[in-house]
């Protein structure tokens, strides 16, 4: 039995859809289903339930659900515990972070708590917004950062994880500025000179976010699909590149704008183009660890008290 089956597992649970976890998990569908028929005939039984709409788990499958749960709390806290030998791990503080949020708000938020808090020791790996939030319900760090809206909440039970604003964040499009200063690419488009789109890779949050403000727009603007990618970043560098329009955070493209190599793109009338997110932070309630991350409990209730002023 290998572990990727019982995250797997985890995620088909979440989303109830072999197809939405497969690119979540970034494997085709048929490699994911036989991962979890892998995992059924290690169980010797079936743990999910193929005949309902959407799927669902079988009485075995909500039982081994919580000890999946639990298996992989074990093992990310083994982890956590043989760190602990590890020259200079006193104290530092594990964070997982979608692959954007680590490359443009991680930085400059942790280096202002030196000023409120003191130093942090921290460790940081970045991911997908699902395999982080897997990551925390294993227990496998102690702070999860990443976007929120409402259109796509992330599946953390409230009774089970704390959470704690820690400010906006605007998704909006963005063209490369041709030479007189304005969009290479303008909005509206029209259907015969359609405007070229770099969307991000389904099963991307920012993607999901994206979907779900274009479908608000009432106003045709024709877009064209010719690249995707799951990286914010390689959007904008192909944004820069002046391939299309790319939906991009703004926290992402600052020194761009700054520089007049990006400018946001605009409706010269109709509704807005942007989209506002919240950067939250999410911990566990009930830590699990044999020790407690006594630095980690401590920035813990800075925040909070940091939210609340």
């Amino acid at each position: 039995m290998e572990t990727k089956w019982l995250e797997d597992f985890v995620s088909l649970s979440e989303t109830r859809s072999f197809s939405q976890s497969a690119r979540l998990r970034h494997v085709t569908q048929p490699a994911f289903s036989r991962r979890i028929q892998a995992l059924e005939a290690w169980a010797g039984v079936n743990l999910v339930d193929r005949s309902a709409y959407p799927m669902g788990l079988t009485d075995a499958g909500r039982t081994f659900l919580a000890l999946a749960i639990e298996m992989l709390r074990t093992l990310q806290t083994s982890k956590a515990m043989l760190r602990g030998y590890a020259t200079n791990s006193e104290g530092v503080v594990d964070f997982v972070a979608p692959h954007t949020l680590a490359l443009t708000f991680f930085p400059s938020w942790i280096a202002g708590l030196q000023s409120t808090f003191g130093e942090v020791k921290s460790r940081l790996t970045a991911m997908n917004v699902h395999d982080a939030a897997l990551r925390l319900l294993a227990g496998g760090c102690d702070f999860l950062v990443a976007y929120h809206h409402p259109s796509q909440p992330l599946q953390l039970d409230p009774s089970r994880f704390d959470m704690v604003v820690l400010g906006q964040e605007v998704l909006a499009p963005f063209s490369k500025v041709n030479t007189d200063g304005k969009p290479l690419f303008s909005l509206p488009a029209t259907a015969r000179k359609s405007a070229p789109y770099l969307a991000y890779a389904p099963g991307a949050y920012l993607g999901h976010v994206t979907e779900f403000l274009l479908k608000g727009i009432q106003t045709p603007i024709h877009l064209r699909r010719v690249y995707e990618t799951d990286m914010a970043e390689s959007l904008k560098t192909m944004a820069l590149e002046g391939h299309g329009i790319a939906f991009l955070p703004m926290g992402s493209v600052r020194r761009e704008l700054s520089e007049n190599r990006l400018v946001e793109v605009c409706l010269p009338k109709g509704p807005s183009l942007s989209v506002e997110m919240e950067v939250r932070v999410y911990r566990e309630k009930q830590q699990t660890l044999d020790v407690t991350n006594e630095r980690a409990a401590s920035l813990w209730q800075h925040l909070v008290a940091q939210a609340a002023t």
